[in-house]
């Protein structure tokens, strides 16, 4: 195990002094931040948070470690992203780069390779890259088109049970709405998501049936107690309003569990009274909505010798300001839908800051990769610093933005419970025997 720039004691109990912490992801400490940014010494008692003081207050017997102003984060929350189709770009690369494409691209691979056996491995590849990373919890979605919904909750059920105590896993299924048609193929996959405790996906389209599908979706969820979280207007088309639709149909139904909706790129291409409108009915219905915004950069407004005249992004600022919950997240992982990516949320922030201009000021911006998707998610426990807390931190040299936004922070220091972990990445070619060279 190699460290990096720093080698935290390893004590039973020690003090990470001289920090700079986002303050946006710090409970129950006050002090004065410039752009977002405090400082604090951190007390860690057993692997728990047990203080958070001012600089130099920390009793001075204690064990500890100079940050000399270096940043430390809680451990990240990723809450959209696709590990089943992981790593599958070099046997089903994207022909063309667009969204259709990718659509075949998948269904081809998933139908030729998707067993037991190939999800496991690239989904437990995936899994040690976000560990590595820093990252403690994550929601995955898994395509659940007969007969692989059963295939893949299944080995996603056995590795939650083996990673939970390193990382949270939550998982959503994944489907077109329309094949709610098939009352036994719905009825099947309602079972396997409640007997996995999963959550109820589904992408939406617009269509003459699509409200009466919305209130199947619903009933369905309600029924069986399960928390609702979709794919929305994936589309540069200002005629999908299927967020609208959605937002209506949870407050027809009075629905009452978590609704998340991801993606949501048409909302901004939408005359501004029309998004307003949807913007409102969003945050009456408590919604949350998470951006996608390197994916959806690759994605949207592609076209053959065509530069993208468009960011793809959703209007999360608007969203934000409503009081809608928003968040962003990695998405997909080398697959035809995003042939890069290695579910870093440092390098997700990073983008998400540019795409989505969350600078100027930066202030709360560390919300969207921390609190925010945990609290979404409904584990307020996790993506913050709080005494009492599990010491699950990511120590940066970086001591101000413009350092930690200009380089990958390759050089970070992952602690789980107070413990420096090994950061090595899995080799690629681990998957060479599934998925090719």
């Amino acid at each position: 195990m190699t460290y990096s720039f720093i080698s935290p004691p390893n004590a039973g109990r020690f003090v990470l002094s001289n920090a700079t912490l986002p303050a946006a992801a710090v409970a129950g400490y006050d002090a004065p931040a410039v752009e977002g940014l405090v400082k604090a010494d951190i007390v860690i008692t057993d692997g728990v948070v047990s203080a958070v003081l001012a600089p130099g207050e920390a009793p001075v017997e204690i064990a500890r470690s100079d940050l000399k102003d270096g940043m430390v984060w809680p451990c990240f929350a990723d809450m959209h992203t696709h590990l089943d189709k992981g790593h599958i770009w070099p046997r089903n690369a994207n022909t063309d780069g667009t969204f259709m494409a990718a659509l075949e691209a998948v269904r081809t691979d998933r139908e030729a390779h998707w067993s037991a056996a190939d999800v496991r491995k690239r989904m437990e590849f995936s899994l040690r890259c976000a560990y590595a990373h820093g990252t403690s919890l994550i929601r995955t979605h898994l395509d659940s088109l007969a007969p692989q919904h059963r295939i893949s909750f299944e080995v996603f059920a056995e590795l939650r049970e083996v990673w939970r105590d390193r990382i949270a896993l939550q998982a959503v299924a994944l489907f077109p709405m329309e094949n709610m048609a098939d009352a036994a193929y719905f009825a099947d996959l309602v079972t396997v998501v409640r007997e996995k405790a999963g959550l109820i996906g589904g992408v939406t389209r617009m269509s003459a049936d699509l409200d009466s599908q919305l209130d199947t979706l619903f009933r369905a969820a309600a029924d069986n107690g399960l928390d609702v979280d979709l794919h929305v207007d994936e589309t540069d088309d200002p005629a999908a309003e299927s967020l609208k639709a959605i937002a209506q149909a949870v407050l027809r139904n009075r629905f009452d569990g978590r609704v998340t909706a991801g993606h949501c790129c048409s909302l901004a291409r939408q005359d501004e009274e029309t998004a307003k409108r949807t913007v409102e009915l969003v945050a009456q219905a408590g919604l949350s909505i998470v951006s996608l915004p390197m994916c959806n950069m690759y994605l949207q407004d592609r076209y053959p010798g065509r530069t993208p005249r468009w960011r793809g992004v959703t209007l999360f600022k608007e969203l934000a300001a409503a009081g809608v919950a928003t968040a962003v997240a990695s998405d997909n992982t080398r697959d035809p839908f995003y042939a890069y990516g290695d579910l870093d949320p440092v390098e997700v922030f990073r983008e998400a800051v540019r795409i989505l201009h969350l600078d100027h000021p930066l202030d709360t911006a560390a919300r969207v990769v921390t609190t925010s998707p945990a609290d979404i998610l409904g584990r307020p426990d996790m993506g913050r610093i709080a005494v009492g807390s599990a010491a699950d931190l990511v120590l940066f040299s970086a001591r101000r933005w413009s350092e930690f936004l200009s380089r990958p922070q390759s050089d970070r220091v992952v602690l789980r419970r107070g413990k420096v972990i090994d950061r090595s990445l899995p080799d690629y070619r681990e998957l060479d025997s599934v998925v090719g060279a």
